[in-house]
């Protein structure tokens, strides 16, 4: 971060850290190559009562970003060494802590809905008013706790979900595609009674209590049928 932005968007003390998973104020991330850009958002936003913060690449803002509470991310796409596509790549299963605005020139709109399949919330052309800014940052804002709640239950069962054997892993894309104990035996070449054995297994490495509860978990793990 260059030294003005550290002027403009100098953090109150303790800000920017995540405590217990959540962020104590609305922070917003500014990540542009541009100076004046920038310096511009950072100091709008600061009159606004926004906490920010400014990074000239996006690199920049990637190292920092465990160290980050959640909060709003307004990214240029086109931006040297790591883009806009490649920032909202490497943010991944962690957008719903930091949810993207991309910022985007006149006319670049197709740049802009290729993001918005990679995972950005909404965009903003070039040039905008504060007024238009102020209003989808607000909505954001009004869903982020919500999104990080949903990013932690994922996760959450991503672990548990990860302690499986490959056999048991097995047997939850199974469950996931509906097939019956029979049906998941047929599919794996094994026996019903294996196929019962590792069910229970897995449900009590998981820590699940019915069928219904492992199924959700899988589901939020990511778990494809098999």
């Amino acid at each position: 971060m260059e030294a003005e932005d550290a002027v403009l968007a100098l953090p109150m003390p303790g800000a920017g850290r995540c405590e217990h998973g959540a962020a104590s104020r609305n922070h917003v991330y500014v990540v542009d190559d541009d100076q004046m850009v920038r310096r511009s958002l950072s100091f709008a936003l600061n009159v606004a009562g926004f906490e920010v913060r400014a990074f000239a690449s996006g690199r920049d803002f990637l190292d920092e970003l465990d160290l980050l509470a959640s909060g709003c991310v307004l990214l240029d796409l086109r931006m040297p060494g790591i883009d806009g596509i490649g920032v909202l790549d490497a943010l991944g299963d962690r957008l719903g802590r930091f949810p993207v605005v991309v910022i985007t020139a006149h006319g670049d709109v197709e740049s802009a809905v290729k993001a918005m399949k990679r995972g950005s919330t909404d965009f903003l052309e070039k040039p905008f008013t504060d007024a238009v800014l102020l209003e989808v940052l607000n909505t954001l804002f009004l869903t982020l706790p919500a999104r990080a709640e949903a990013d932690a239950e994922r996760a959450q069962a991503a672990a548990r979900v990860a302690v499986l054997t490959p056999r048991e892993r097995d047997l939850l894309q199974g469950l996931v595609a509906g097939l019956s104990n029979k049906g998941v035996a047929n599919r794996l070449g094994v026996s019903v009674r294996t196929v019962e054995m590792h069910r229970s297994n897995l449900m009590e490495r998981l820590g699940a209590g019915s069928l219904a509860e492992v199924v959700r978990l899988a589901i939020l793990a990511g778990v494809e049928p098999l």
